[in-house]
């Protein structure tokens, strides 16, 4: 039976240290999982293995500028400055690097404002940008000019932990997280209804002997709410106060003080009143608010993260001589071969080296069906190998696989903030002093009156305008929005796209790889000798079956005749021997000597297959429709949305589809510079454009769209160029994405209409003396949980794009 240690790395309980033991200094130590392994290893492997003899933990170091006592913290963060560290979480683009880290104790939108402030304020910093849902800090620098370590440190001075971001990490402090949240939300619940309980004898009145008992039989029972329970306010008020800077929890920490003072006072002075019950039915009231929140929070987190947790724990690597070595999946190197069993994830990505089997890619494309691989098919970390084992060389790991550069995208979108978060966040940071101010003045008005009530009376002031609903009226929308998408088949990587896809006039579409499928198939077959279609396509086939150029591929799923001698001749054809008799397919000019004009010009290429002594027939192949492109372009006209077809190619093909699907307007045969100049043109006469395409050709009129959406066979240079990037080839979810954007827009103004509504209605409700403060607390705690509720409803985006 296993025994629980602590892990020597993180210190954290677990009953699997002898399973992931590694050697440190002599000694086996105990470790918790294959991640604390491999990073203790790779910390003793850089010849920093004396960081386990000096650490401390992180929080001692001070956040008071100029306080450089804690050098072994300082020494701790500099860790994070290791090439091999750096490899989970820093994704490097020539000079500038990117890195997402988790920052913990944030309370709401002006504790981000601070973070993203003090970040850009640093030397060699681009940008910072914090997602108030999920807690996610995107920093973008200068490689070279400042250190990772230093990024951290700042935060640290700013009285926040921050991590390098880790879907297991993030899990992790969820969990942990919730149950203190749980925990402190118990206690507050037991001491309210004990204090209310003794409370009530003081209302109706009793013998004064008596009340002194049950005055400090309250005042011992309030004592764990106020010291246990309200303690995160406290904590966030004083770093916040040591910053300078006011967030919600400086107005709530010191009404809780106040109220639990003046009843201290009351009780050891004999004074008129005690308010322990308000004080424990407040401090309730505003955990069970944040508690709501904080589940919804995590619950719309989970979508992005969920992809981060495919990825295995442990890979089987082939090492020299072919044999088979488990390592976790941080010790995967770029070039590694590893082995892929049935039934299993796929720790990296990579290119299949041998073997066959088919692949669910269903979390990232959202298609419930497997992909058919084979070798030299690239293959997606975190998809599943359903039948068959396979070998795989690995071509990125870390924060260069797509899965990071997905998570990435999908931050890059909802910290991109439009304009009405903005007028929020602008809002909500000079609230709290606001709040503070008109507290005074209403305290000061009533005290003039003469009221014994003025206290209570502006702490409920206090309470009832904490600008919680404000500050998470956009970034719980825009999450639960972009979220829902990714999981139809839609990747949004720009803030932007939510505020202007309600406003598009006109959709203009690529035609090849974008339309239509991008790859030829059979379309007709035309004997001129009396053989029958299927014996014509045979002989074709064994002529293909082993050429390179895109028209082989429309033959591969014909049974080959066997075939010799065979030579390409480019731009012509192909030519080889069919038992013993010389065919050629390809041009008519290179298959028959004589002229031969093919039978019709309707968009498809005409191949003439002959022998020496006839031509035998023809065959036709073309670029087939998408399924969805007809359903795609007649909802975009449902909608009042124009239609354009703008294609390089010359031939009639492009006539023929644009006349099939019914769209607006065509041009044919234009040049990449041709096509952003129509769109320009567009532009201005006042129509804002979404431009769909997929080759390196499209780049420029994509980066010129007021929204660009790249299809999933798309270069690698038209994705990053791209607004959005379709993962499953559905063009239909186009028309959900609109209709979510349109929701998410009225959504976000509900939310925020909602939130200055009720400060409104509340504030001079409750500086009329109206509302006592454990009420404030509720109307509060309410007022955040319907703007998180109502943003929730955009979770129905992605089911609704499904079922289209």
């Amino acid at each position: 039976m296993s025994t629980q240690q602590s892990c020597f790395h993180c210190g954290e309980t677990t009953r699997e240290g002898e399973r992931w033991a590694t050697e440190i200094d002599g000694q086996v130590r105990p470790m918790c999982c294959p991640g604390c392994k491999a990073v203790a290893e790779t910390i003793v492997a850089s010849g920093l293995k004396d960081y386990y003899k000096h650490r401390t933990q992180l929080p001692e170091l001070s956040p008071a500028d100029g306080d450089d006592q804690d050098l072994t913290a300082r020494d701790t963060l500099k860790l994070y400055d290791s090439d091999a560290l750096q490899r989970s979480f820093v994704a490097r683009d020539g000079e500038l690097a990117e890195a997402t880290l988790i920052i913990d104790g944030i309370s709401c939108a002006a504790c981000a404002w601070l973070i993203e402030h003090r970040i850009n304020q640093l030397p060699g910093v681009d940008n910072a940008v914090l997602n108030m849902s999920n807690h996610r800090l995107v920093v973008r620098w200068h490689y070279a000019d400042i250190a990772v370590s230093s990024l951290i440190e700042a935060i640290y001075r700013l009285g926040y932990r921050a991590s390098p971001f880790s879907a297991t990490e993030q899990e992790a402090q969820r969990s942990r997280e919730s149950k203190q949240a749980i925990r402190r939300l118990a206690v507050a619940g037991i001491g309210m209804m004990q204090v209310m309980m003794l409370s009530v004898p003081l209302y109706v009145g009793m013998a004064a002997q008596y009340e002194v008992f049950m005055r400090f039989a309250a005042l011992i029972l309030t004592l764990p709410v106020v010291l246990f329970s309200a303690r995160p306010f406290f904590i966030a008020a004083v770093r916040d106060l040591k910053t300078r800077h006011l967030t919600m929890d400086v107005p709530v920490s010191l009404a809780i003080w106040l109220a639990f003072g003046a009843s201290i006072w009351s009780t050891f002075n004999r004074g008129p009143e005690v308010y322990f019950d308000s004080v424990c039915m407040f401090t309730f009231f505003l955990l069970l608010g944040r508690y709501l929140e904080m589940r919804a929070r995590h619950r719309m987190g989970k979508a992005g993260n969920n992809l981060l947790t495919l990825l295995p724990n442990v890979a089987v690597k082939v090492i020299d001589g072919g044999d088979d070595q488990v390592i976790s999946s941080e010790e995967i190197c770029v070039g590694d071969i590893l082995r892929l069993r049935p039934g299993h994830a796929i720790p990296a990505d990579g290119i299949v080296t041998a073997g066959k089997s088919s692949v669910d890619e269903a979390a990232l494309t959202g298609e419930y069906m497997p992909v058919d691989k084979q070798t030299g098919d690239t293959l997606i970390g975190g998809t599943f190998n359903v039948e068959s084992p396979m070998l795989m060389r690995v071509t990125a790991t870390g924060a260069e696989a797509q899965l990071s550069t997905i998570m990435r995208l999908m931050d890059r979108a909802q910290q991109e903030k439009p304009k009405a978060a903005l007028l929020a966040d602008k809002i909500a940071s000079h609230f709290v002093a606001a709040v503070l101010i008109i507290s005074a003045s209403v305290f000061s008005f009533w005290a003039w009156q003469g009221d014994e009530h003025a206290f209570f009376i502006a702490l409920s002031v206090l309470v009832v305008t904490c600008p919680c609903a404000l500050s998470l009226a956009t970034p719980t929308a825009l999450t639960a929005a972009t979220a829902s998408l990714r999981e139809a088949g839609l990747l949004i990587s720009k803030g932007h796209v939510l505020e202007t896809l309600p406003q598009i006039d006109r959709v203009v579409f690529d035609k090849t790889g974008t339309l239509t499928l991008g790859r030829l198939t059979l379309s007709q077959v035309i004997p001129l000798q009396g053989d029958d279609e299927s014996h014509l396509l045979q002989l074709a086939a064994g002529l293909e079956q082993h050429a390179s150029h895109p028209i082989a591929k429309a033959f591969q799923h014909i049974s080959a005749k066997a075939a010799s001698d065979i030579e390409q001749i480019p731009a012509q054809g192909i030519q080889g021997r069919i038992d013993g008799q010389l065919l050629k397919l390809g041009h008519p000019g290179f298959a028959w000597p004589a002229p031969l004009q093919p039978p019709g010009d309707d968009g498809g290429q005409w191949l003439l297959l002959a022998s020496e002594h006839a031509p035998l027939g023809w065959i036709q192949v073309n670029d087939s429709l998408r399924k969805a492109a007809t359903k795609l372009v007649s909802g975009l006209q449902q909608r009042g949305i124009k239609t354009a077809l703008l294609t390089g190619d010359p031939s009639h093909s492009g006539q023929r589809i644009a006349q099939q699907l019914g769209i607006d307007e065509l041009s044919c045969g234009v040049s990449p510079e041709q096509k952003l100049q129509q769109v320009v043109s567009w532009q201005q006469q006042g129509e804002r454009i979404l431009m769909a395409g997929d080759g390196i050709n499209d780049v420029p009129v994509l980066a010129g769209a007021d929204v660009s959406l790249a299809v999933n066979e798309a270069t690698d240079l038209a994705k990053t160029n791209a607004d959005t990037v379709l993962t499953n080839g559905r063009l239909e979810v186009l028309l959900a994405a609109i209709d979510g954007a349109a929701a998410t827009r009225r959504i976000i103004r509900q939310n925020i209409g909602w939130a200055l509504l009720y400060n409104l209605v509340a504030l001079p409700i409750a500086a009329a003396g109206l509302v006592p403060p454990w009420a404030a607390a509720i109307g509060m705690s309410l007022s955040s949980l319907i703007v998180v509720t109502n943003a929730l409803r955009l979770n129905r985006i992605g089911r609704l794009a499904k079922e289209t």
